[in-house]
């Protein structure tokens, strides 16, 4: 996957688009760039480019009115910002007002310089209800009470949940913009318009890549060996280990060699295996995103028969001389936390 690791905001507009009026609010003036302003937005995209269910994607091809204003900003057809947002903003407004489900929001739109190239960036900031003190003079005497703000902005240490990085549009790409779109996990939400901000405002199709086959890769492996080797303590170890071996050795790993590789006396759990993982929607080669494997497997979780956890740093699970697995010969399995000089209580 293409990480942004340098980021640069030129300019920004913010507008209200809130679900109780009957048209958004649209801002005649670029956002001052003050010190803290500057620092609030850049954490947000910052946040937005680290999260991990940031995904490809590609414009489709019917017209789109964000992919054609869009590309006449980033090619310098009409560098005004102020007028891009307002129409990315009358666009959204407009979905809003269809599907009550969704939430009224400020919508922030910059342009911004990354080592990815240059990207509009559009951040859906959803309210969040923060609280503050209010002040009242009673006969005199000075009386203080907390009332709540619904449309506060949310701060930056907090995640949003929607927001698109546009790229120029360029025929050999694989992708044209990353999308950030997390859906809320309630049974009692309408499922109609779930997807609005990528099917009807961004009008873009998601692309896998990289980071999100591994991840679909390694969920796959887990989810099966917990599955099948509940009561196999042995097995369970020996198939994890070797499946974070081939993510950390390989660029690409063959479902059908691994498989072979771990089951090659037993065909049924080879084939099971094999049939199981590539029905998560992975092709026959998985392609490793190598970043995203360090990060990931830089610390093991283990949840030992559901009353213990342990963490360990991956160095130490591999040295002998600190941490060992002893197998008994009867499915379980000794772990020994070796030499121990110093610990405490959390």
């Amino acid at each position: 996957m293409d990480y942004v690791n340098d980021i640069n905001i030129n300019e920004a507009v913010i507008h209200i688009l809130d679900n109780n009026s009957t048209e958004p609010i649209l801002n005649e003036y670029k956002l001052e760039m003050e010190e803290d302003t500057y620092k609030f937005i850049y954490k947000h995209i910052e946040k937005c480019f680290n999260d991990e269910e940031l995904k490809y994607a590609k414009f489709n091809e019917e017209r789109n009115i964000v992919k054609e204003i869009g590309q006449d900003y980033l090619n310098g057809e009409n560098n005004d910002l102020i007028t891009l947002s307002k129409e990315l903003s009358r666009q959204l407004f407009s979905i809003m007002k269809g599907n009550v489900n969704i939430p009224s929001c400020d919508l922030i739109v910059a342009s911004i310089i990354t080592d990815q190239g240059p990207m509009i960036a559009i951040l859906k900031m959803d309210y969040v209800k923060n609280f503050t003190h209010e002040i009242e003079f009673v006969d005199d005497k000075i009386g203080i009470g907390i009332v709540p703000q619904s449309a506060g902005l949310p701060g930056s240490g907090q995640k949003i949940q929607k927001a698109a990085f546009i790229k120029p549009i360029k025929e050999e790409d694989t992708y044209n913009l990353m999308v950030l779109d997390k859906q809320k996990k309630s049974k009692e939400e309408d499922e109609y318009g779930a997807n609005y901000f990528i099917n009807s405002f961004l009008g873009c199709t998601i692309v896998a890549n990289e980071r999100d086959m591994t991840k679909t890769f390694l969920k796959a492996a887990e989810t099966w060996t917990r599955k099948n080797f509940a009561e196999d303590a042995v097995t369970a170890e020996k198939v994890r280990t070797t499946v974070k071996g081939k993510l950390k050795e390989e660029d690409i790993v063959n479902i059908d060699e691994l498989s072979h590789e771990l089951f090659k006396d037993e065909p049924k759990a080879k084939e099971e295996f094999r049939t199981f993982v590539k029905a998560q929607g992975l092709n026959d080669d998985v392609q490793v995103d190598k970043t995203w494997v360090e990060k990931k497997l830089k610390r093991v979780r283990l949840k030992i028969d559901k009353d213990i956890d342990l963490y360990i740093n991956e160095e130490v699970y591999h040295d002998s001389n600190r941490f060992e697995i002893q197998r008994n010969g009867d499915g379980s399995i000794n772990m020994i936390i070796k030499h121990v000089m110093n610990y405490i209580e959390k």
